[in-house]
């Protein structure tokens, strides 16, 4: 629980392995803590979690045991550090006797201006002690390939940039990294502790009241959110954390989700996989290992590392936001939600969720507990996201497609669509068309013209209307040359 000093309520955090009290208000975020204690390798370079300049190691739980997870700091709210353990890059080593990751940074020439330098090595110091790791290692690697010889997987540094030094000598630094030695105290990282918070904070800047809550169980949740239906719910932060930055958001009554057990399952039954809302986005793909090739589409193209590393899949589609990634793959795959409050709960289709801009039927008193997948899944999928930049980026179109054919046959279609209307949405009359349609390619170049012509698309700075539904138009197309040529999830 939180603590209290001379009568001014705080919350205890292990900063390089020494406690430290945060007293700020509930919106003040990790980064600004940070640095008030001196500790001033972490940056702010964008304030939105696109630069990762200011990345942070948090140990957090993983079944039996703890790992080390970059995050973004400008977005998580300190608050969310009660009771855990945190590492900056003067956590990791020091001049005289650098880690591992710094030294091999230093020596092949991965830093120059610095700026970006310490979220770089906070990013690449958690895939260095990622578990799996040493089990991944390989004798050679292309050069061109994410993965090195000794299993670094390059898209940990996804959310990192550099405009200094350039990419090469950075892999080449992350490549170089041997093991962990067996006297290396941080590969074992200190247990995560989920401690409920009440931590309250007599007046913000603003001169406004503010608290932060973590409840220890979904029925103190609920209670909370049904006495008080303006509460701010946040679980990874990584949407309300640039509200606050950029908009100067601010709430008095912050409950966070991110630790309640019962919404961090992942159970499968007969009929369906349930995905807890509070898992991160990096959580959900170690847990299903690929059990739902959709969503394994659906995890590179989302952000970088360090989002998904915060990321919810309750907190995408709690915003309602018509050009968030998961929703077109979750439509596609049929999925619903439950919805509980304080008298209970009920379960609605995703497709009957939005119902207008940043608008869905979920009420204030209501939090997204799950997502249900419906079993068996189809067995052929795509999902294409636009975009100007291959990661990082907000997708100008998605598409997503799940299709079951027999016998030559297109016996079920299911079209999800982001980014072309002011909610995402099925394609409809494109799924009808499709229905008992012979599998070929002009089948599927002939329904291309009516799935073009779904939604209302507009101009905006990331694409033209006209754009939008070229892309739309070409989807099927696409898809059925990916399953043709091998390419495809569902080939």
């Amino acid at each position: 629980m939180a603590s209290e000093a001379a009568g001014t309520p705080g919350c205890t955090v292990t900063v390089n392995h020494q406690a430290r009290e945060f007293t700020g208000p509930p919106h003040a975020n990790a980064l600004d803590f940070l640095r008030g204690l001196g500790l001033t390798s972490c940056k702010e370079g964008c304030a939105e979690g696109e630069c990762g300049a200011c990345a942070i190691l948090v140990a957090r739980p993983d079944g039996e045991r703890s790992r080390w997870t970059a995050v973004n700091a400008c977005l998580l709210p300190a608050a969310a550090l009660e009771g855990q353990h945190v590492l900056t890059a003067e956590g990791l080593g020091t001049a005289d006797e650098p880690h591992p990751v710094q030294r091999e940074m230093a020596e092949r020439g991965g830093s120059q201006c610095g700026y970006c330098t310490p979220g770089f090595i906070c990013a690449m110091a958690a895939e260095y002690y990622r578990p799996e790791r040493a089990e991944e290692q390989v004798a050679e690697a292309p050069v061109h390939h994410a993965d090195g010889p000794n299993g670094f997987d390059l898209h940990a540094l996804s959310g990192n940039l550099c405009r200094c030094t350039g990419y090469r000598p950075i892999r080449d630094a992350a490549f170089a990294l041997g093991v962990p030695e067996p006297e290396d105290q941080l590969a074992q990282p200190p247990t995560a502790g989920p401690a409920a918070t009440d931590y309250r904070r007599a007046d913000t800047p603003a001169g406004q009241p503010g608290r932060y809550r973590r409840p220890a169980t979904l029925s103190e949740a609920l209670r909370i959110l049904a006495e008080e239906p303006g509460t701010r719910v946040v679980a990874g932060a990584t949407d309300w954390g640039v509200e606050v930055n950029m908009k100067f958001a601010r709430a008095q009554s912050v409950l966070a989700v991110d630790r309640l057990e019962e919404l961090r399952r992942v159970v499968q039954t007969d009929d369906h996989v349930e995905l807890g809302a509070a898992c991160t986005l990096s959580e959900l793909e170690r847990a299903l290992a690929g059990r739902i090739p959709l969503l394994s589409l659906l995890w590179p193209n989302f952000a970088s590392r360090l989002i998904r590393n915060s990321a919810t899949l309750g907190g995408n589609l709690g915003t309602g936001s018509p050009i968030g990634d998961s929703p077109p793959v979750l439509l596609a795959l049929d999925a619903q939600l439950v919805l509980a409050c304080s008298a209970g709960e009920r379960v609605v289709p995703l497709h009957d969720y939005f119902t207008g801009y940043r608008q869905t039927v979920r009420r204030p008193d209501e939090l997204i507990t799950a997502v249900r997948i419906p079993l068996p899944l189809a067995p052929l999928v795509s999902f294409q996201k636009v975009a100007k930049r291959r990661f990082d980026d907000i997708s100008s179109t998605a598409v997503a497609l799940a299709f079951d054919v027999e016998a030559g046959l297109i016996t079920r279609a299911r079209i999800g669509l982001g980014g072309v209307a002011a909610t995402p949405l099925r394609a409809t009359a494109t799924e009808q068309a499709l229905i008992g349609q012979a599998w070929s390619g002009e089948t599927l170049r002939g329904a291309g013209g009516i799935l073009a012509t779904e939604g209302t698309p507009m101009d905006d700075h990331r694409a033209s209307a006209a754009y939008r539904q070229a892309m739309l138009g070409s989807a099927l197309e696409r898809f059925f040359a990916e399953q043709d040529s091998g390419t495809g999830a569902g080939a």
